[in-house]
């Protein structure tokens, strides 16, 4: 007959891994607040930590290290999730946002885009094979811009405008087309046109810019200086295109970093 064995000792409170559950269920809450991500990324690794060390505690229970730890890498991920969510949201707030409009053009649209009844979303229309007319109001919650008249063959015009200015390259010439850009947030610090986009797309789909061949425009539009609420800059900005299909391209415009782009015909 085998001699009683001597009862189990019942293992003691892991005071550690108690501690490091408080830690990760509290580090998991403010992880999924926005205003408070810091306090559960302090928590959350510091609940890792203290799991981690209860489990090599002899004698302790392991439970609540295990759970502990669950919470941590689970917490982790979640407030990654809530920090991308929130610097997406501040970034579209920030730089345009809201769904883009196109008002048709009348006598008065470049002026307060007020003069038609119907705003018609801009992906209804706009497409490089259907661009708006020339005059169309395009605007989002931050931004309101219309091309007001497009010269095709500015050339003369663009040379004269400045010294620096040389002749266009074989086979090119000189557009220039006028615009508005009327700022329509709410930032109390106002917002730089240059986060409106304004290009050239030529026939067979190739953007061009300002960049590609710099000259100075007679009465340039100036998109660094800051617009506050129902400020208005307007100006010209030339571009060199090809000469044989230049009145076939397009404008893109894009209201804002995060607009809807649209396209306007140039004639």
């Amino acid at each position: 007959m085998l001699p009683p064995q001597p009862p189990q000792a019942k293992k003691q409170l892991n005071v550690v891994g108690l501690i490091a559950l408080i830690a990760g269920v509290l580090g998991f809450i403010f992880a999924c607040i926005p205003g408070a991500l810091i306090v559960g990324w302090i928590l959350l690794p510091a609940a890792f930590v203290l799991g981690l060390v209860s489990l090599f505690l002899k004698d302790k229970g392991k439970g609540m290290g295990i759970a502990a730890l669950i919470l941590a890498v689970v917490g982790t991920i979640v407030g990654f999730v809530v920090f991308f969510a929130v610097v997406a949201s501040s970034v579209d707030s920030a730089f345009g946002g809201g769904d883009t409009v196109v008002v048709q053009p009348s006598k008065d649209a470049g002026a307060k885009g007020e003069a038609v009844d119907e705003k018609k979303p801009a992906s209804d229309v706009g497409t490089r094979e259907k661009p708006y007319p020339i005059g169309s109001v395009i605007e989002n919650d931050e931004w309101r811009v219309v091309i007001n008249s497009v010269t095709v063959n500015a050339t003369d015009a663009v040379v004269a405008a400045s010294a620096v200015n040389e002749a266009p390259d074989a086979g090119s010439q000189y557009m220039m087309y006028n615009y508005s850009v009327t700022y329509l947030g709410d930032d109390p610090n106002g917002q730089m046109p240059a986060f409106v986009s304004v290009e050239y797309v030529t026939a067979d789909g190739k953007t061009v810019n300002g960049l590609d061949k710099l000259v100075i425009a007679p009465e340039i539009f100036d998109s660094m200086s800051t617009l506050y609420k129902d400020a208005t800059a307007t100006g010209n900005e030339a571009v060199q295109v090809p000469s044989a299909s230049a009145d076939q391209g397009v404008i893109a415009i894009t209201p804002g970093m995060l607009g809807d782009k649209v396209f306007v015909a140039v004639k």
